[in-house]
Order: C-alpha cells, then structure tokens, then sequence
C-alpha cells in the first residue's frame, strides 16, 4: 500500500474518533510513572495502586474483546491489557481504531501476567497525538546513514540503541563540567558572530549585519575571547561552545561541532596534559565504568601514565624527514612521494609539514598519547619552546588515530604576537584561505598583559563516537549537516 492510502486510512479514523466525541490532540496529561518505573516499583504497587503511564504505540495484538499492547517511553516500555468489560464498549470501540505509533496516556493497576510480564490492566485511557504517518521497520531510512540522520526523531522512535548514545554524550558533558567545576573554573559564554575570526586555522562561514552593513564571521574558535577574559582577571574559564569550520564533511568533520575550550592562568601545556588525562579517566570511570575504549573493533586502555612523544621525532621515524632542516622544495618532494595527485604548489611551509604529518604518521598513533613540541609554523598562537626556538610548547592528543585535544603554553607576549599576526596575514595574502587575519583588538588585550597560560580545546563530538563506539560523527550529532533534501512522491512500503 502507498503512503499516501495509509496516510489517508489514518486520517479516517482520526476524524471517525472526532465525530464520537474524543480529542485526539490534547493540551495535557497527568502521568504519575514512567514504564521504568513501574517496573521498579512493581512489589508496592501490584494489584492495588493506580498508575497513569504515557507513551507511543509499538505493539498491539488484538484478540476480541481483549487486546494487549506495548507503549514505549524515554524509559523503555510497558505491557497494557484493554479488556471490554472493563473499559465499556465505546471505549473498546476506539481503541479498535488506534494505530502503532499513536501516543496515548492509560490510568490503570499494574499486574503480573500468567508468563510473568508485568502489565498495566487499563481502566481508562486517552488519546494524546494520533500518527498519520506509519512507522515502519523496513522502510529504508531506517537503513540508509543519511535518512536516519536526517529524520532523527524517527531513527530514535525506531532504534531505542540510538537514544542510548545521546544519552550518554549528555552525561559526558556533566560529567567535564563537574570536573572543572570542581576545580574552580568558571563556565562563561562568548560570542558566535565576531567581527574577525581566528584561534584557528580554519576557513569561516561569512554573514551580513543589515544595520550595521558589515560582514561578520561565525566562529571557528573561542580562542581569542577566552584570553581576553584571561587578560581581564579570570584565572579559569572554560566554554562548552558550537564552533563553525568551512571545510569538507567526512567520518570525523562536521560544519557545526561542540567544542570544549579552556584556559587557566599560570599554568603551561605540561599542566594541560594532566588535566586532559585525568578529565578523561574521570569520565571513563563515571560513564562507562571502565578504562577500556573500543572503537571499530580496536581496544584500547586509557590507564595512564599516557606515552609523550615529540612531533620532529615522529616525522623522522615515519616520514624519514627532519622537519627543522628541510627546505620547502624538501618538502614538496617527500609530499609528492606520499600522494602524487596533491597539488603542492600553493601551500606554505606550515601546510606542507601538516601535510606530511597527517599522511605519513596519524594512522600509527592508536593512542592514547600525547604528540608535543609541534615546529612554530604551525601554531601562530603558541609560546615558543623554551628549549628550542623553532618549536612550540603545544601538544594533541591522539585516540584511534585522530586528534581529539590540543593544547598550548600560550603565547602571552604581545610584541611577538603581532610578529606571528603579519606572517599569518602573508599567507592569507598569497591565497591560503585558513590562515588568521590580523586582530588589533586581541593585541591590545595582550599589551595589558596576560599572565602565563595554558589553554586546550576539546573536540568533544569525536570524544563521544570513541565512548560510544560509533563509526561516524554524524551518529553523535541529533541533527549533523547534510545536503538539501529533495522531495519526491512517497515511495511504497511496509507497514511495521
């Protein structure tokens, strides 16, 4: 049967149940329990107390003048028994023309059935939204990745698995802002729309302010207003915050991504490596009650102390170059031996030793560990290493081969800032789309001096696929990016 006869069927029946007097979409209802509930109270409320319960149709076995059916709810789900004598006639009547995916609320005594299941014995019932759109468990949107990410809420009514990975990212969240709740940080909020972007190396999306007829920039870190608020006497912020990157979509990038970014004041990048590592193992102990990860069939053991290596070394041992003493062309030349269809032309030096890093040495870090010491091309906004000139006091943190944290000594001297600003500016310049404007405002913040920082910023969506064993970001997201959907006439399929 096509969509459009079992969408009319339920319309139907819909104005059928109006015509005898029942509203089908009711402003409230009084539900004293949850299925969970229920069946955790059952011993004091068996046979005696009456509950009302609420959920959406998922089962109903009709057998004459005695139905069962099962309701499920954010909790899971409930057995109900209707029996005609019990209810009367009309009643009994309507709930004939109920249909799965309906949500109803039911007052009645919870019981155990001869099998065991315990079960609601209805006395009365309502309707609280009647569906006319079917569900179906073979509808192929339930299959297809990007149907079910697109219609989420009905991934969720169809997959409870997928509510359970939500929920979880919501406890992961409480369980970071506890910890550095804990340790005195201050949760605050900074703006979306900036006049001027940076904290990155990212292409932003642009927008147009009507009123004041100027551009401004979604942002693709918190970065720079975090500091300020170093600068202005904070000593601990942190933000939970959506950043914005105008870059391709694959298994680990989305458009629009929950970062978690934070700064104390006189701290370094070794007391940020601490931190991450014991903000990890905090929220493997409270969510998952282990210290074991395993993703896409890969363990891993979080108990510390996680291995520390530097970022030159590496290059070294993977790529067989020394990162300091090559040239550019040195570069290009390993690159191109790496992928000869990249187009290295155009890329500075900073980009060419990303490049390389990210080809040749990213698939051996299964982590966790903590690759430090990255070469000053690559992080404008890094305190030089106090050893090495040519390097930076930074570090990421690498599970199953991917970056999840990065963190800095922070660059708090502003005269070399401004030195950093105008090479970025150079790039930005020669066509490099990711490098950072020049931001007057930020350097004057830094002439009032900021005191020694250690920051980091959390890529918290790929946090929650690697807890969660998920595949793709995009299972971690309610409502990820996509492309625009088009709409065709509705494809036959089975009613569930």
């Amino acid at each position: 049967m096509d969509l459009h006869s079992l969408r009319q069927d339920r319309i139907d029946k819909l104005n059928e149940i109006r015509s005898i007097g029942w509203e089908v979409y009711p402003y409230k209802f009084n539900r004293t329990h949850t299925a969970r509930e229920i069946v955790e109270k059952f011993d004091e409320l068996a046979d005696s107390v009456t509950v009302s319960a609420a959920g959406r149709l998922r089962l109903i076995r009709r057998m004459g003048k005695a139905s069962f059916a099962d309701i499920h709810d954010q909790s899971g789900k409930i057995q109900l028994y209707f029996k005609k004598d019990d209810l009367g006639e009309e009643p009994y009547n309507i709930f004939k023309l109920l249909d799965l995916g309906d949500i109803i609320g039911v007052e009645g005594v919870p019981f155990r059935t001869r099998t065991g299941e315990i079960t609601i014995k209805i006395k009365r019932f309502e309707i609280l939204s009647k569906s006319i759109r079917p569900l179906s468990d073979k509808w192929k949107g339930l299959r297809d990745q990007e149907m079910r990410c697109r219609q989420r809420y009905l991934d969720l009514i169809m997959n409870p698995q997928v509510r359970e990975v939500f929920i979880m990212r919501s406890k992961m969240l409480s369980s970071c802002r506890n910890f550095l709740e804990e340790r005195g940080f201050l949760e605050v909020e900074t703006p979306i729309l900036q006049p001027l972007y940076g904290g990155a190396l990212a292409r932003p999306f642009i927008t147009h302010h009507n009123t004041l007829d100027m551009n401004l920039y979604l942002r693709i870190a918190d970065e720079l207003y975090l500091k300020r608020l170093i600068v202005g006497g904070f000593d601990k912020v942190f933000e939970v915050c959506k950043d914005f990157r105008n870059e391709g979509m694959d298994r680990t990038h989305n458009p629009e991504f929950t970062m978690i970014e934070l700064y104390e004041a006189y701290s370094d990048y070794n007391d940020m490596m601490t931190l991450i590592q014991e903000m990890i193992l905090r929220m493997a102990d409270e969510v998952l009650g282990s210290r074991q990860l395993t993703y896409q069939d890969i363990s891993i053991d979080l108990t510390p102390p996680w291995p520390r290596r530097d970022y030159c070394g590496l290059a070294k041992e993977y790529a067989g170059i020394d990162v300091l003493s090559y040239g550019d062309e040195e570069l290009r030349d390993c690159l191109k031996k790496l992928n000869r269809d990249l187009d290295t032309s155009k890329m500075n030096r900073g980009k060419l030793i990303d490049e390389l890093f990210s080809k040749a040495v990213e698939e051996h870090l299964q982590g966790p560990i903590f690759i430090t010491d990255f070469p000053i091309e690559l992080s404008p906004l890094t305190k030089v290493h106090r050893n090495n000139p040519k390097l930076t006091e930074r570090f990421e943190l690498y599970l199953f081969k991917k970056e999840v944290a990065n963190a800095y000594s922070e660059l708090n001297d502003p005269l070399e800032q401004r030195e950093r600003f105008v090479q970025q500016v150079r790039w930005l310049e020669s066509g490099d789309e990711e490098a950072q404007p020049m931001d007057e405002d930020f350097l004057r913040a830094l002439e009032y001096g900021m005191p020694p920082t250690g920051g980091m910023g959390i890529g918290f969506d790929r946090l929650v696929m690697f807890f969660t064993g998920q595949p793709s970001i995009r299972d971690v997201i309610f409502f990820p990016q996509l492309r625009p959907e088009e709409f065709a006439a509705p494809e036959e399929f089975e009613e569930e």
